[in-house]
């Protein structure tokens, strides 16, 4: 038990669970082979090599235990539907129960829990190994009996899932679980992630940490996805830091636990936010777990049985279906931070779809050979992340005309910028101070049709120095504090090996072009920033990553192509296409139940779009209608086609109606239907 001054600092960091190490290996595995009723009767008894239950009841549900004064329940009870990830709600008791049939055939909350911890005022006094003193009136301070007509008869118990009842079926899949191997309780952080407040209750989210190597990253989020009551599929998989962890050693509840080469740190909830939400709402009296030592429930997890189990009305609905089209996919997102991300197996199918459709080459300009899969979907994915995009684009292929632009580029600009103002990021534009009036023009025009949602800020950059461009990105130059986490350059004159910018036909149109590449450049050394290329010739700003491919295989790459590469390179027929491209698969992200999850962490009461917001999303996605708006927009301003020098509907040689506009109606057929399409 804690002394009387450590308890006053209200401190849970001595909640370093003793580990399994002590027991025998055969009488670990005897543990290992009874049921949950049977060690459930041992934990009765007090049995002192039972202090964990990570490892034990495998197949089984696990529960986090919460006690509240009856009061506050309701309050709880909706805090916990609003954070459904941290706090799957098994089962909330009636005032005064011990029992909790519909999870456990002979159980008493009061003693079926290895160690209790108990709160007053929010503060922890104390732990004990059962309740039952607190059965009798006698048992509670005076200074608390006033506001406690019996201590159990003015009770609740809510049981909450538990992530150690999905460690079993990792095992099962071949991820291997490392507090188990190192027979350790699981590591627990607190966040800086805050919880949906509901009442009197909010708190930070509490995670826990399993290690998994990155091999097995897809079979760990697929088990736990079909968990939902177990916390299901991870909230966070990468760098600490990003959710506001700062020591790994130093975990606030539970073990340390070692990673091993190749590992990468998988965070899921974690129910012992219940705890901190005991914290800050401070009630007069309440009880818990001691994080780590779980009550062990009669229920099947749910991914070994055919069905989610449903054992209450109390089971939360919006955690209690997941689909299998919704399985979660893992792909990198940043190498620095480590960033992974998900998404469901539909969007993804479908984004790949568009992929598909954006690298047709009726030009016949030979860009199916630079075509690498999935540089469309994980650059959406890392602008779903970003809160704060600028657009690049501008290329004088017309350098026999005033003004010297063409056609292809702010078309899909806009309809990127559309997009991903409708989602609620931050975007500015960046182009050459010489068409700065002329661009700030098209941007004015667009908002006045509707084709732009609202405008935005457009800005140029000037080389003044080395540090010019870290200045630009970086508020002060400060590395810490980005302006930006995304760069986006389409059809934007990229830089070549000896320093020029050239055409696809070879010219060089360096004095017309400002060193926007010079951003690019610096991102790769910022954490934090991440870039993405879009083209259709090996010219364009970002298409350095595929330098190699339009050296060997299109016409001038030696000479022509660009050296300055992007996180991913977006290839398509016509630059625009890979906009339009963008635009569709952010909303399929963002219509999607799996990423939307992630992205929020597993907080807020549903992942489904509201239907309010979902047509606001509709209606700035690129539409015939808009992109013929725009293409006649920028001919109004003497901007021609980039390979007929036509100033006509026409970009890159290619009438609007019937190419672009057959392109666009595919591309919103595969974003809108309601099935997945393979192509």
């Amino acid at each position: 038990m804690m002394t009387a001054v450590r308890a006053a600092r209200c401190s849970l960091r001595h909640f370093r669970s003793i580990s399994n190490s002590s027991m025998d290996s055969r009488y670990s595995n005897h543990l290992n082979s009874l049921s949950p009723r049977e060690l459930r009767l041992l934990i009765r008894q007090e049995n002192p090599r039972i202090r964990t239950t990570t490892g034990l009841a495998n197949g089984y549900q696990q529960a986090n235990v919460v006690i509240l004064p009856n009061h506050l329940a309701n309050d709880f009870e909706a805090f916990c539907r609003q954070n459904p990830a941290p706090l799957p709600l098994l089962y909330r008791s009636q005032s005064g129960e011990t029992s909790c049939l519909p999870l456990a055939e002979n159980a008493d909350i009061r003693t079926d829990v290895s160690q209790y911890c108990v709160y007053e005022e929010g503060c922890l006094v104390k732990t004990v190994s059962n309740l039952q003193s607190y059965s009798t009136q006698s048992s509670i301070a005076p200074e608390l009996q006033a506001a406690h007509h019996g201590p159990w008869s003015n009770m609740v118990c809510f049981y909450l899932g538990c992530s150690f009842g999905f460690e079993g079926r990792l095992k099962k899949a071949g991820v291997p679980v490392r507090n188990v191997e190192q027979g350790t309780n699981v590591s627990m952080y607190r966040t800086a992630v805050p919880c949906i407040p509901s009442g009197l209750f909010s708190c930070p989210l509490v995670v826990t940490m399993r290690p998994v190597p990155a091999g097995m990253l897809n079979a760990a989020v697929e088990v736990t996805h079909f968990n939902p009551l177990a916390h299901g599929a991870p909230v966070h998989i990468g760098d600490p830091a990003l959710l506001g962890i700062r020591d790994l050693s130093r975990p606030d509840y539970g073990d340390p636990v070692d990673l091993q080469p190749g590992d990468v740190t998988v965070f899921w909830a974690c129910g012992v936010t219940a705890i901190e939400a005991i914290l800050n709402s401070k009630p007069s009296l309440a009880f818990s777990h001691s994080p780590g030592c779980m009550f062990l429930t009669d229920i099947p997890d749910s991914s070994s049985s055919s069905q989610t189990p449903s054992p209450s009305d109390s089971v939360n609905p919006s955690i209690t279906d997941p689909s299998p089209e919704l399985i979660p996919l893992c792909f990198l997102v940043s190498h620095n931070p480590l960033l992974y991300s998900l998404a469901s197996q539909r969007a993804v199918a479908k984004i790949r779809h568009l992929e598909t459709i954006i690298g047709e080459d009726p030009g016949e300009r030979g860009i199916k050979a630079l075509f690498v899969q999935d540089e469309l979907l994980s650059s959406c994915l890392a602008l779903s992340h970003a809160s704060s995009v600028a657009i690049i684009t501008g290329f004088p292929a017309n350098y026999e005309y005033s003004p010297p632009e063409e056609t292809d580029g702010p078309p899909g600009a806009i309809a990127m910028a559309t997009m991903l103002l409708s989602l609620g990021k931050r975007v500015t534009m960046v182009t050459d101070r010489r068409t700065l009036d002329m661009n700030q023009a098209i941007i004015d025009e667009a908002v006045r049709t509707g084709v732009l949602k609202t405008a935005i800020p457009l800005v140029t950059f000037e080389d003044r120095g080395p540090d010019s461009a870290l200045h630009f990105l970086c508020q002060q130059g400060d590395p810490s504090k980005p302006r930006y986490d995304h760069l986006v350059a389409i059809e934007r004159s990229g830089r070549a090996t000896d320093g020029n910018y050239y055409t696809m036909r070879g010219v060089n149109v360096k004095y017309l072009v400002d060193p926007i590449d010079n951003l690019f450049i610096a991102a790769q050394n910022l954490p934090g920033i991440t870039t993405t290329g879009i083209g259709d010739g090996g010219n364009e700003l970002g298409m350095g990553k595929l330098k190699e491919k339009v050296k060997a295989l299109m016409p001038s790459g030696s000479l022509i192509a660009c050296d300055v590469p992007a996180d991913y390179a977006v290839t398509a027929g016509v630059s625009n296409w890979g906009g339009y491209a963008v635009a569709c698969g952010l909303y399929l992200l963002h219509t999607c139940p799996s990423h939307q999850r992630y992205l929020k962490r597993g907080l807020g009461l549903e992942y489904t779009t509201p239907q309010e917001q979902l047509q606001d999303w509709t209606a700035n996605l690129p539409s015939v209608d808009k992109e013929e708006s725009i293409l006649s927009t920028l001919m109004s301003f003497g901007i021609r086609s980039g390979k007929t020098r036509h100033l006509a509907m026409e970009v890159d040689g290619l009438t609007f109606h019937p190419t672009h506009s057959d392109i666009i109606t595919r591309l919103l057929e595969v974003t809108l239907s309601s099935t997945t399409s393979n192509p």
